[in-house]
């Protein structure tokens, strides 16, 4: 069994204790430079081992309960009509819309096909539509993905790309991981280390809270294979400005 974090708040500072060997104290402070700063801690979305011991209707039950519970310990009427549903429409939207990408079950079906066309450059799709949530603030991330693959003997449609890029979305995401998630699964799919992803993307915890930047935007970029050499990485980005 892992050790469980017992967390006390003293003199300002949050002290956690584990059941087991050895014993640590946080600063509360260190919980917002985890969030400011976006830092992520593995590059597997971190996730329960018994994150899916209940099912989806029950996780929805809980989140309605516990979300109403936030709004009425904010202050709000949930007996006004406008609101009275609003927990429920935010736990089928936690649920079913911008979080299904943590459940395995919600993840694509892939076919690939022989690449009969012998088509031996690289395939480039852009400006893929890309919506998450930042894991730190629960804020969302908007912007474009950009993908791109060297055949190596396999091929898949391409809407298939939009849906991968897509689910790894649906989750509670840290830019970079995200950027590494897709380039993995890619390589996974279709047999080959030759693929990039590049993402551009505004985060709303940086344009609407902190420092209230509108105007920045955060590039990421996972390149690997032959997408490693200069010529061809740079033949890739040509592409992405027409």
């Amino acid at each position: 069994m892992k050790d469980e974090m017992i967390l006390t708040k003293v003199n300002g500072k949050t002290n956690g204790h584990k059941n087991g060997n050895g014993h640590r104290t946080i600063d509360i402070h260190d919980f917002e430079l985890f969030g400011d700063n976006h830092i992520a801690t593995s590059v597997d979305t971190p996730m329960r081992e018994d994150a899916f011991a209940i099912s989806d209707d029950e996780k929805m039950a809980i989140i309605e309960d516990k979300f109403r519970e936030i709004m009425e310990t904010m202050g709000l009427d949930l007996t006004d009509d406008s609101l009275r549903g609003t927990p429920h429409r935010v736990a089928k939207m936690f649920i079913k819309e911008i979080f299904y990408g943590l459940n395995p079950e919600n993840k694509p079906k892939i076919s690939v096909f022989e690449n009969k066309f012998k088509y031996g450059q690289m395939l480039v799709e852009k400006n893929i539509n890309m919506n998450s949530t930042c894991e730190h603030h629960f804020l969302p991330i908007v912007g474009k993905a950009h993908v791109a693959y060297i055949s190596n003997g396999e091929v898949i449609g391409l809407s298939k790309i939009n849906r991968i890029v897509d689910y790894y979305a649906r989750r509670p995401q840290v830019q970079e991981r995200l950027t590494v998630q897709i380039a993995a699964e890619l390589r996974k799919i279709l047999k080959t280390d030759d693929v990039a992803v590049v993402i551009d993307a505004k985060h709303m915890c940086v344009s609407s809270r902190g420092i209230q930047d509108e105007s920045s935007s955060t590039v990421t970029a996972e390149y690997s294979g032959k997408f490693k050499d200069k010529q061809v990485k740079d033949e890739f980005l040509k592409y992405l400005e027409l």
